[in-house]
């Protein structure tokens, strides 16, 4: 017998609901747009919502009628489609039939869906009600606390089912959580993990924008990925793309026949790098979507934060688009006042519902104040990846070291700029695809001093002001690049000179977390200090970090050639002894165990502006972590 459904008078979505979506201002529009189990007159059920608002017609088509066309009704208020369908129930799959303003049907994924088919299907799963906001971990949102991301592609990292078996949360949650925790890192960073039809995309062409990839498994595995992570004392980034989406069809591309939530203009709504499609911001009900879906990660998974791929596209009309080819904002300049606006709008409902999470930004331009607070005019972020400090060392590190003191500046430049946001230094996954070849591949010098390029790279970076980011695979000098359909080469740790930087980088992450020089003033001008910055014909670096205290501070130096400097003489900020925290040269990480026996005596020789100084055996291709021991006064 089939159930009675409820009177055409009683609807799903409630007069205030309709107003809010309508007016964009809905802060959970999750709650009821999508697929709701519920009861309604009595009768168990699902209620189905969908925004479509120019479609001639919407049905909803699933397992539980047979997959045949059932009519939804239309709330013209809010242009929203309804239907409540008793005796639905979780588990059941689902799409709607979109009959849209330009006289075609199409079957269409649900925008909201919470669980999708396992690609290459698209249809969307009823879940489980929404369970109980869940708070982010960690501390205010604006702290100086050690920051050293692990940047992972969940796909890629280890495939303990076998080479062509994509790996599950739970293995996930078994083995890189400890992984990660057990090198040191504070934070997992995943690539995307909302669904996407093209697995070779990484992601940054979601389709789902709430549900987690089915390749891994269900949404309540990720959410116990999550709880892991949390449980081994990390946090979770996740990757999120709200500039641009694919052109599927069975997605949001025309999603009711017309240009809903992209622009209809291609030369604001078609992003010519990526072919795909760019948000209208200006449009409220889309930038409900995007806000709710930033605050969506955060309450129902209880992830710590999101890092906003491709914000430069967004800031600017002209991004990537020759003259004339784009359309200037109401002033007639380049800048997108609706898509600033919209990233804005994004850190004001986060600071407010969730303070505790953070926003970092993938920005590569001049743009003012990314990480400024929104009330003083800036985008709001916490975080910016500083692309400017990679591009540079990453150059110098590729030259010769004969030709290196004709480059000396890119090793110094950062420090220009380096208090006008709060950056992350990131040696990314973008540094390693696209025929860029490995970290490992970039340096210079034959093997071993490839492997001793890389070193002193790892601890000038984690010595530098600013956050740390490291691709998986870059704590095994990889040689190869990244490839996305294969685990990391993990057999590389039975050579010991691979397993060497591996040590190096789990001693680089515990140093830089119980050394408060290195992090606690992070973003204070004062905290730092060049002692030899114009050593140009010898290539040889050095700076002070400093903390709240005299014993807090760190001495880096870095000889970034292959001869060995004996008695080479650097001003020191203090007299007394000073023991060698880190060696890069160490032969514990492959190197040649070249140093001073662990520990030098500065005396009363002014030298580089220092009262104090010290005569040094400079390893080659290497960088010293120096702490006094007992400051004289």
């Amino acid at each position: 017998m089939t159930p009675t459904p409820p009177p055409a008078d009683t609807f799903w979505i409630g007069e205030t609901d309709a107003w809010l979506l309508a007016e964009g201002k809905h802060l959970r529009p999750w709650q009821k747009l999508g697929a709701h189990p519920t009861t309604m007159n009595g009768q168990a059920g699902v209620a189905f919502a969908v925004w479509a608002p120019a479609a001639r017609g919407v049905a909803l088509s699933g397992d539980f009628n047979g997959w045949q066309h059932q009519p939804m009704r239309l709330r013209p208020e809010c242009g929203v489609w309804e239907l409540f369908v008793p005796g639905a129930h979780v588990g059941h799959w689902y799409k709607f039939a979109v009959h849209g303003a330009d006289g075609r049907t199409v079957m269409k994924s649900d925008p909201y869906a919470r669980q999708t088919e396992l690609p290459p299907g698209n249809a969307a799963c009823v879940c489980e009600p929404l369970r109980t906001p869940l708070t982010a971990q960690g501390t205010h949102r604006r702290d100086n606390a050690p920051m050293a991301i692990y940047e992972v592609h969940a796909g890629s990292w280890k495939r303990p089912g076998g080479w062509d078996v994509m790996p599950t949360w739970d293995d996930l949650a078994r083995e890189l959580v400890p992984y990660a925790a057990g090198l040191g890192f504070t934070h997992i960073e995943l690539l995307p993990v909302n669904e996407h039809p093209f697995y070779a995309s990484w992601g940054y062409q979601p389709t789902g924008l709430y549900a987690p990839t089915a390749r891994h498994g269900s949404p309540d595995a990720f959410r116990r990925f999550v709880q892991a992570v949390h449980a081994a004392g990390l946090k979770l980034i996740l990757d999120w793309v709200p500039a641009h989406f694919p052109t599927d069809e069975h997605a949001l591309a025309r999603f009711d026949g017309s240009a809903l939530y992209e622009h209809a203009d291609p030369r604001e709504g078609f992003h010519r790098d990526w072919n795909t499609l760019i948000y209208n911001f200006g449009r409220h009900e889309v930038k409900n979507f995007l806000v709710g879906n930033a605050l969506y990660w955060v309450e129902q998974y209880g992830v710590d934060g999101l890092r906003v791929d491709a914000v430069a596209s967004m800031l600017y009309r002209d991004y990537s688009r020759p003259a004339g080819e784009w359309v200037p904002n109401r002033d007639g300049g380049r800048e997108n006042y609706e898509a600033i606006d919209f990233l804005r709008e994004v850190h004001q409902v986060l600071q407010r519902e969730a303070p505790q999470a953070i926003t970092l930004a993938e920005e590569s331009t001049a743009f003012p104040k990314v990480t400024g607070a929104v009330q003083e005019g800036g985008l709001g972020f916490d975080h910016k990846w500083n692309m400017g400090w990679m591009h540079d060392t990453l150059a110098y590190f590729a030259q010769d070291p004969v030709h290196r003191r004709w480059h000396h500046h890119k090793m110094t430049f950062s420090m220009v700029y380096a208090w006008s946001e709060d950056y992350v230094l990131p040696l990314s996954h973008d540094e390693v695809v696209h025929g860029k070849g490995s970290l490992l591949a970039k340096m210079s010098g034959d093997p071993w001093q490839q492997r001793a390029n890389l070193r002193a790279l790892y601890a000038w970076m984690y010595a530098h002001p600013g956050k740390k980011l490291l691709f998986m695979g870059a704590e095994l000098a990889q040689p190869t690049e990244w490839n996305h359909d294969a685990e990391l080469p993990w057999h590389l740790l039975g050579d010991p000179a691979h397993a060497g930087v591996q040590q190096l980088v789990r001693d680089l992450n515990h140093g830089y977390r119980e050394t408060p020089a290195l992090h606690a003033r992070d973003t204070d001008p004062h905290s730092f200090q060049w002692l030899v910055v114009d050593d140009a014909d010898h290539s040889v670096l050095a700076f002070a970090r400093y903390g709240q205290r005299v014993d807090d501070t760190v001495v880096v130096i870095a000889n970034l050639t292959p001869v060995v400097r004996h008695g080479h003489r650097i001003g020191l900020p203090h007299g007394g002894a000073w023991r060698e925290r880190l060696n890069t040269d160490a032969g514990v990480y492959g190197g040649s165990n070249v140093g001073n026996h662990g520990r030098v005596l500065a005396d009363h020789q002014p030298m580089h502006d220092q009262t104090w100084s010290a005569a040094f055996t400079l390893p080659p291709l290497s960088v010293l972590w120096l702490q006094p021991e007992t400051p004289a006064a």
